[in-house]
């Protein structure tokens, strides 16, 4: 398998262009987190976007900003989707899905659980991604078929065998709270089960968190491609699995999400589907 991924990498990237990619990917992710750092607990408008607690900051437009900049400075052609511009659409077979501050609730509240998520695709695959906490110094990177590492260091995902003993995390969003096995309803059967469950508020640490082996699992009934795409492939490179609810393959352009070290993958979908 890893050879079957290797030879799709030389097919998406030259070695020079692969150069090119990950140190602009790596440039963006640091310079939005320097913009995040010199704002955190500051004085910064605050609005709130269609929904309930959807908040958006000046910080977030200013991270954004910095991130499509760099992107566009060296890969002027390349398709962008970013969560407050939207698409920027272009003839190219590379995206790059941005998030300027995962957490916003988060960052707006002085709570460190936020980060940046930027992600590559290429012919609808994720090939690379950064999910950097400045707060923690928390740098997780990963490459397609090349693994996943936090701060340089590889990560693999936890080794727990059963459900029982496991260790998860959640996002609500709002507005599912009443739907049947919703959000709710799965918490209540977990909790009342006595497995430890969290809420950090950052999908996209969540997964990285998961992908490092410090939860089992995670799951949410709602995300977007921007809140998940960089953890997603932090999860596959680091051993993990993740699908849709219904077990299939997992697209970030689909909200619901499944993700855990693989080994009670199977128990916790059963959960999450009311067939436990």
């Amino acid at each position: 398998m890893r050879l079957d991924l290797g030879i799709k990498i030389n097919h998406f990237c030259s070695s020079y262009l692969c150069r090119m990619l990950k140190s602009t990917l790596l440039e963006a992710a640091a310079e939005a987190g320097t913009i995040m750092q010199k704002s955190f607990n500051g004085n910064f408008k605050i609005s709130n976007k269609a929904g309930v607690n959807n908040l958006v900051t000046e910080i977030d437009h200013a991270s954004e900003k910095a991130i499509i900049n760099i992107i566009k400075k060296n890969f002027p052609d390349h398709f962008i989707l970013s969560e407050e511009a939207g698409e920027m659409v272009m003839d190219s077979e590379y995206k790059w899905i941005v998030d300027p501050i995962d957490g916003t609730v988060n960052f707006a509240n002085g709570i460190p659980l936020c980060c940046v998520s930027i992600a590559i695709e290429y012919q609808r695959q994720i090939v690379m991604g950064a999910v950097f906490n400045p707060f923690i110094n928390e740098l997780f990177v990963a490459e397609k078929g090349k693994g996943a590492t936090l701060n340089n260091k590889p990560i693999q995902v936890s080794s727990k065998q059963e459900l029982a003993s496991a260790c998860l995390v959640t996002g609500f969003p709002y507005s599912l709270l009443d739907k049947e096995n919703g959000p709710l309803d799965v918490f209540n059967k977990l909790i009342r089960r006595g497995i430890p469950l969290r809420r950090l508020g950052s999908a996209a640490i969540d997964l990285c968190w998961v992908a490092a082996g410090r939860f089992d699992g995670f799951y949410e009934h709602k995300l977007e491609a921007w809140d998940s795409a960089a953890g997603f492939l932090m999860v596959e490179e680091a051993g993990g699995k993740i699908t849709d609810f219904s077990g299939s393959y997992y697209s970030p352009y689909q909200p619901q999400l499944v993700a855990t070290n693989g080994k009670i993958h199977d128990e916790l979908l059963a959960c999450i589907r009311g067939e436990d």
